[in-house]
């Protein structure tokens, strides 16, 4: 299967020509999911006891497949939080999967992981936090949130160890991302949701945790703030937050997932007042520092926490410690052990570019949020739901029921045009179906705006 024959010289100039020609592409299409009925009628049998031949698979991927997904980098692809991977971290990304590359431990990845720890220093930079703090690159969001609280809960059993009997508590708000609940669930531990239409401020933390029964109280281990909330880019006291956290001796960890890329900017840096005093922070380049996915990042005030929590054990792996291969092994401080270096393209693209392009490119996703909230304020059939929150847009078209949204959303997909997805808002009590903008990609025109809102009329 390894042997190399011309076959496999001629399909490997096939692949570049592909790749060549998606990076370079300008007028990338939206495309449709079919059914996976449809897509078994056009392709027929691909795994088969002799194989049908590489050129055919990869005519059915380019004729076919890749034409069912949807490309996270489409100019207007606006829904959920997209991604815009830069043409460097793309094909850098190609170079990272050919070098094949053990990311875990530091006696077979040392070149690779010294690149990983090139762009963690600057990503630590970015948060203030304070000399000491480290940390790795994970497969997303969710796997760093899972690291962080997997960590957080260690220590609050060292603390004690009558906690070792006791089933944890975590406290975050209801504006927390969905993998916030789920890691609870994954951990067997209770989560109390603070009920809040807006920012989660310090006081209401404080109040939420006065009137938690004392065995309660007793459970709680880590308080979970949002640093850019994934539905409308809404940012938690964190400094209120931190307050409270030090002086109930709580850990504090900050989902900065998908807004942690504003701490560039120095216009929203100051809104993250207090991300500094976090124990942990999550991150993830793949969303809005141009990263292909998948690439989360977790960021630790004490590593040594989190390599007690997740250091592995084997004998098998003794040797990965002996002072001959010493130096930094990331699978010590998150919940993977085998991981790929997924924090490559990130470093390449960091050092083709520069950090002033990654401001630019973040600033401009906070320029189009403003500018598309200008649009919506002068246009009769549509009207803003909040302020532009970072890169995320909230509003109504007047009149629109959900079925009305979810229609429009199909309509416009279907034609080939762009991806629009309905969000849910509460204001007061009342919930209603609402249109959500999230800018990520500075190729996005405000041309492209305009056209999608003519699509509302």
């Amino acid at each position: 299967m390894h042997n190399i024959d011309i076959d496999l010289v001629e399909m490997t100039l096939d692949v570049m020509k592909y790749a060549i020609h998606r990076i370079t592409e300008t007028d990338p299409k939206m495309n449709m999911p079919k059914s996976e009925a449809e897509l078994k009628s056009l392709t027929g049998e691909t795994i088969t006891p002799k194989g049908i031949g590489g050129e055919k698979a990869f005519q059915l991927w380019k004729d076919v497949l890749v034409k069912a997904t949807v490309p996270i980098d489409h100019p207007r692809h606006l829904a959920f939080v997209p991604a815009s991977p830069t043409r460097a971290a793309v094909m850098f990304d190609l170079v990272t999967s050919a070098s094949s590359i053990h990311g875990s431990y530091w006696l077979e990845g040392a070149g690779g992981i010294f690149c990983e720890n090139e762009a963690m220093r600057w990503l630590v930079s970015l948060t203030g936090l304070p000399e000491g703090a480290f940390g790795v690159f994970t497969s997303g969001g969710t796997a760093a949130n899972l690291s962080a609280i997997v960590t957080a809960r260690d220590y609050w059993r060292s603390l004690d160890a009558s906690n070792n009997q006791k089933r944890g508590l975590i406290i975050t708000s209801s504006g927390a991302h969905s993998s916030v609940i789920a890691m609870a669930k994954v951990i067997d531990s209770d989560i109390v949701l603070i009920d809040t239409e807006e920012a989660l401020e310090g006081n209401k933390l404080e109040q939420t945790i006065r009137n938690l029964y004392k065995e309660d109280r007793s459970r709680l281990f880590a308080v979970v703030a949002t640093g850019g909330t994934t539905n409308a880019g809404i940012i938690d006291d964190l400094k209120g937050i931190a307050e409270v956290c030090e002086s109930e001796k709580i850990w504090m960890h900050v989902d900065a997932a998908y807004g942690g890329g504003a701490l560039v900017s120095n216009v929203t840096r100051p809104l993250f007042a207090g991300i500094e005093k976090a124990d942990s922070i999550t991150i993830d380049p793949h969303k809005w520092l141009f990263s292909p996915y998948d690439c989360g990042a977790i960021l630790y005030k004490n590593p040594a926490l989190a390599k007690k929590a997740h250091e592995q054990e084997g004998s098998y792996l003794e040797i990965f410690k002996d002072e001959g291969a010493k130096g930094f092994n990331p699978s010590d401080y998150q919940i993977q052990l085998t991981r790929r270096v997924r924090g490559l393209p990130l470093w390449f693209s960091l050092a083709m570019h520069g950090t002033d392009r990654y401001k630019q490119a973040i600033e401009r996703g906070m320029e189009l949020a403003q500018n598309a909230g200008k649009m919506i304020a002068d246009l009769p059939h549509v009207e803003l739901v909040r302020n532009p929150g970072l890169s995320c847009v909230l509003f109504r078209r007047i009149g629109w029921k959900t079925e009305d949204y979810r229609d429009w959303t199909f309509q416009n997909q279907r034609n080939g045009f762009a991806l629009v997805a309905p969000t849910k808002w509460k204001k007061n009590g009342v919930v209603e179906t609402v249109a959500r903008f999230c800018f990520i990609n500075p190729d996005t025109t405000e041309k492209d705006i305009e056209m999608i809102l003519e699509t509302m009329v």
